[in-house]
């Protein structure tokens, strides 16, 4: 590891946490990595350490970040990960990356972190529940395909029990990120995959206003829900979007407020999810770059200049159907507002 960043340089230290430092590397065989060096104290123990080891060890997905290898001598804890050219999804919706996201490719990021999550939920086995979903862990590699990582607050769903039941939730100790968090989680100590459904309902809500999710002491749920509900959606939408369909901004909205319902029953499942972002992609036009029913993204009112039809065929992010290696589905209604 030393010898893949030149003795761990501050020439290829690209970021840095509670947990230490990041340090984009070169191993002997050419591959370019990113290794994350804990120090000594850090914020993530030996428990979460392991615990990222053995869960990324057995989970495979183009939308969740590999993990290439690790090291742990010497008194040394080190993760080595595939390595993102793109950062992750904080930088570009705070202005640090100097990449404009148009609304398509916010979709597609959208679209390919519910899939690696949806993937966690039900293809792994056991599912696992993320814990910790957040756009500084949504990284963007050389396509800007999307793909979830850090697994350190992961846990292993519920098994069933003697009588051959599975419990809906597991009892935990609370931890995440303030602003991410589950609030049932939070008051019950209940986790369960609704708890990451919510998270991402966060993420989603960055993705269209660029907001952080608790600035200045605002809570972003509760400042799009009431820009929602009084009808004045189009006012909060991130100004960096350009142009974008008005059509799709609103049902993207809706999801997203959908998933952040306090009730955990009232949320969609992450194949729910998977499913009606897929709809929404199906009304996209065939190009990115010219929708004919756009407003501007510093619009307030939102009035659609024209309708539009947008085809699905040669469709890169489509299928017809659920499987555990393309999760992909089908189309299903569109969303009503609420």
């Amino acid at each position: 590891m030393a010898l893949a960043t030149n003795c761990f340089s501050n020439s290829t230290q690209i970021g840095r946490g509670g947990y230490g430092r990041v340090y984009k590397g070169m191993l002997v065989d050419g591959t370019v990595v990113a290794v994350k060096r804990a120090v000594e104290g850090s914020l993530q123990g030996e428990n979460e350490f392991l615990t990222e080891i053995e869960l990324m060890s057995r989970v495979h997905h183009r939308n969740l970040v590999s993990l290439v290898g690790y090291c742990d001598e010497q008194d040394e804890q080190m993760l080595v990960y595939e390595f993102m050219p793109n950062g992750n999804l904080m930088d570009h919706l705070s202005g640090k990356s100097k990449e404009a996201l148009g609304f398509a490719m916010r979709l597609r990021i959208a679209l390919g972190s519910a899939k690696g999550i949806m993937y966690l939920h039900t293809e792994a086995n056991p599912p696992i529940f993320h814990r910790d979903i957040k756009s500084t862990n949504i990284l963007l590699d050389s396509a800007f395909t999307a793909k979830v990582a850090d697994f350190g607050l992961s846990r292993l769903a519920p098994v069933p029990n003697m009588e051959g039941t599975i419990p809906g939730h597991i009892s935990t100790v609370v931890k995440g990120t303030p602003g991410y968090l589950d609030p049932e989680y939070f008051l019950t100590h209940k986790l369960t995959d609704k708890s990451d459904v919510y998270s991402l309902g966060v993420v989603f809500l960055e993705l269209l206003t660029g907001m952080q999710p608790i600035s200045h002491g605002k809570n972003i749920v509760r400042e799009v829900k009431l820009a929602y509900q009084s009808g004045k959606i189009f006012s909060v939408i991130d100004g960096r979007m350009g142009s974008y369909p008005s059509e799709g901004v609103e049902k993207f909205v809706a999801l997203a407020l959908m998933c952040c319902q306090d009730e955990t029953n009232a949320r969609p499942s992450m194949t729910d999810v998977v499913r009606k972002l897929e709809s929404i992609w199906c009304t996209m036009p065939e190009s990115d770059t010219g929708p004919s029913n756009s407003v501007d993204a510093g619009s307030s009112n939102g009035t659609p200049l024209s309708s539009f039809s947008g085809g699905t065929t040669s469709n890169p992010y489509m299928s017809s159907y659920v499987s555990g290696s393309d999760l992909a589905s089908g189309v299903v209604s569109s969303i009503a507002p609420r």
